[in-house]
């Protein structure tokens, strides 16, 4: 039986509070709704269970967006058609990180934000991470392209940020030879 995870709307204050860290392993509850955040997202990426029901398609989610002001994120990678690869980090930190910029060419999306937003928003198109994963053992994952975007905008989020803070106001979008467009 699948049941939709509930994603705070960016309203809400609460995503913009810095989560704490994880002082104590990640309960057996926590844990659940991993599993669950997992499938949502997942599902949201696979056209037919996307509108059987009735999902916004997402590749990840951090805790605060479900409401838990505590250092988790899940990304779903879909890195082939139909073949993804879960990513849980519990206190994820970028330890380093490209010199080269990019961004998403149709900008960003998120879960909590529910209307278009215009602009291309920077990212480092290499980043290195490190974490735990949910039974406490380091992780050390290095990523590109898109799943380097995604892990800057989840890591994002466990400090307040939204993706759209960090578009230029003043001018919202790029060209190619100002930064390497996806």
């Amino acid at each position: 039986m699948f049941k939709k995870v509930k994603i705070l709307d960016e309203k809400d204050k609460k995503l913009r509070i810095k989560s704490v860290p994880f002082t104590e392993p990640v309960s057996e509850e926590e844990k659940k709704l991993v599993d669950r955040m997992i499938k949502h997202l997942t599902y949201s990426q696979i056209p037919e269970y996307e509108e059987k029901y009735d999902l916004r398609p997402g590749m990840g989610l951090a805790f605060p967006q479900v409401g838990i002001n505590k250092r988790l994120i899940v990304i779903v990678d879909e890195y082939e058609h139909g073949k993804f690869e879960n990513y849980i980090v519990v206190n994820p930190k970028i330890i380093s990180h490209s010199e080269e910029r990019i961004a998403a060419e149709a900008g960003e999306g998120c879960l909590s934000v529910n209307r278009e937003v215009d602009g291309h928003v920077p990212r480092y198109a290499r980043v290195t991470v490190t974490g735990l994963d949910l039974d406490g053992n380091p992780l050390k994952i290095r990523a590109r392209e898109e799943l380097a975007i995604a892990f800057q905008h989840e890591i994002d989020h466990l400090d307040g940020i939204l993706f759209y803070d960090r578009i230029n106001k003043k001018k919202p979008f790029f060209n190619e030879k100002e930064i390497r467009l996806l």
